[in-house]
């Protein structure tokens, strides 16, 4: 891919107030796909690029007012998983199947870099660090979960965390930072307290 050209449309997309329609109407189906029965909410701001992928499985729904943002890396989001309203997702993001994100919920898998202090905070590079959410996960309202972090199969986040750490599978986390609260039991069929 031409290297100027891949500047003009990140510039495009990342400068301009509604750059949802064009990027879908001319770019999106390049690099996207929407599975049988998705439903993506009217009032949702999808800023597709090309040059990564923007991927969303069978009976999946992005709820209204949700942003979501492939610029820095690909958005996969799995079956029969749910965006809340408002939600925040920008990649790199792969999100599993069964997973229920409540309302403004905000996955950021970038960071940007802080090292040269005589460069404007947005001319500084931005690193793609993946977020992971594993199947059947549920993650609370107003939680944010930071780059790098991956949230463990069956895993519950209670509304307002801000996860910094990876979560293991069945594990319930809350608090800010998120801390292990409690996990399942597979044995006893039920949840017991770190």
């Amino acid at each position: 891919m031409n290297p100027d050209l891949k500047q003009i449309t990140h510039k495009l997309t990342v400068k301009s107030s509604q750059p949802g329609l064009w990027l879908r109407w001319f770019f999106s189906p390049v690099n996207s796909r929407y599975g049988k029965g998705t439903i993506v909410g009217r009032n949702s701001r999808l800023d597709i690029s090309p040059f990564n992928k923007f991927l969303i499985d069978a009976n999946s729904i992005i709820h209204d007012y949700c942003t979501i943002n492939n610029s820095d890396g690909d958005v996969v989001i799995g079956d029969d998983s749910h965006i809340g309203i408002g939600s925040v997702i920008i990649g790199p993001v792969t999100i599993g199947n069964h997973v229920i994100t409540a309302r403004n919920v905000v996955l950021c898998g970038s960071s940007h870099m802080c090292a040269d202090l005589a460069m404007p905070a947005p001319s500084q590079t931005v690193i793609p660090v993946p977020i992971t959410i594993e199947d059947d996960a549920w993650i609370g309202a107003n939680a944010v979960i930071a780059a790098g972090v991956t949230i463990g199969r069956h895993s519950v986040i209670a509304g307002g965390s801000v996860v910094t750490k990876n979560i293991p599978p069945y594990s319930f986390a809350s608090g800010n930072p998120a801390k292990l609260i409690k996990r399942y039991d597979l044995e006893k069929k039920e949840w017991v307290k770190f």
